[in-house]
């Protein structure tokens, strides 16, 4: 393995490709940034040449991030020759112990690390199946054969086999739940990671159902109703029907609503309306009631 220090530009390295942790200017970079500024850059970053001239990060993209923040334009870099699956690896290893990951970051650390193993030829147990939910004490359907890549990555990264692949799940949401379970969403909504991996197990078209709901009504299904239609997805009976229904079920402590049986109202839509589109036209019918009975009122008066 070919390996030397030397000085370069930090405008010729490129981000590892599929980096999977963000890297932003938050309080632990802005601490950073000032170590830097006071100190210097006390530790070379890693990188390996491309071929088409330049480098690529394998670690070292939060150092990069602050020395472009403060100006800086040279760095010193460990240049080492690797394959692409040597480098995933390094990447993750490199990254994975920080403080602060969120899960689908993690998620994602996880499969690229794992597949990078299985092209090195190494066994890895199939972490698409079915995990459920991951309880305290050992039961029998928790046990079975062991993979050893994974159960090196579990001693690694200090964690259960059955728990990474419980974070690799979270790869399959589509992208407006992952940044719900992450804390980033834009709608202000949230979900915890176990109510997350039931839900990843529904096909894409059914989680942007889901989500567009959740949107329109401001409230996330509970544990037991995403297992619920996991169960449905997954013996083939989930339909908008159903989810519009888990959506609208009144749940402990949330504000009072009405239950409407879909049934009832369908055949005064077209057959072709979405969920969505059935609730804002139920809306939108009663504003305009409203406004009708207030103009009444004011008449009356």
């Amino acid at each position: 393995m070919s390996e030397k220090i030397k000085k370069i530009q930090v405008k010729d390295i490129e981000n590892f490709k599929g980096h999977p942790f963000s890297v932003e200017l938050d309080a632990d970079m802005q601490k950073l940034i000032d170590s830097i500024k006071d100190n210097g850059l006390l530790t070379p970053v890693l990188v390996r040449p491309n071929k088409d001239g330049g480098y690529e990060m394998i670690a070292g993209h939060r150092r990069k991030f602050a020395l472009e923040n403060l100006g800086i334009t040279e760095v010193d870099a460990i240049v080492r020759e690797m394959d692409d699956d040597t480098a995933t690896i390094l990447m993750v290893d490199t990254n994975i112990q920080r403080e602060h990951i969120k899960p689908t970051e993690r998620g994602y650390a996880y499969k690229m690390r794992l597949d990078a193993m299985k092209h090195q030829g190494k066994k890895v147990d199939d972490y698409t199946q079915d995990v459920g939910i991951e309880y305290k004490k050992a039961t029998s359907g928790q046990v079975g054969p062991k993979s050893w890549s994974i159960s090196q990555l579990a001693e690694q990264v200090n964690d259960s086999e059955r728990q990474i692949k419980r974070f690799i799940r979270l790869t399959f949401l589509i992208k407006p739940i992952q940044e719900m379970v992450d804390h980033v969403s834009e709608t202000n909504l949230t979900m915890a990671f176990n109510p997350a991996v039931e839900l990843s197990y529904l096909s894409e078209e059914h989680q942007q159902i889901l989500f567009d709901l959740m949107v329109t009504d401001e409230v996330t299904p509970s544990l037991a109703q995403c297992q619920e239609l996991k169960r449905k997805s997954k013996a083939g009976e989930l339909d908008s029907d159903f989810i519009f229904d888990i959506i609208k079920a009144e749940k402990p402590n949330q504000r009072e609503r009405i239950s409407i049986d879909t049934k009832q109202i369908n055949k005064y839509f077209p057959k072709n309306y979405t969920q969505k589109q059935k609730t804002d036209l139920i809306v939108k019918l009663l504003r305009d009631w409203h406004q009708k009975e207030k103009a009444k009122n004011v008449q009356t008066r």
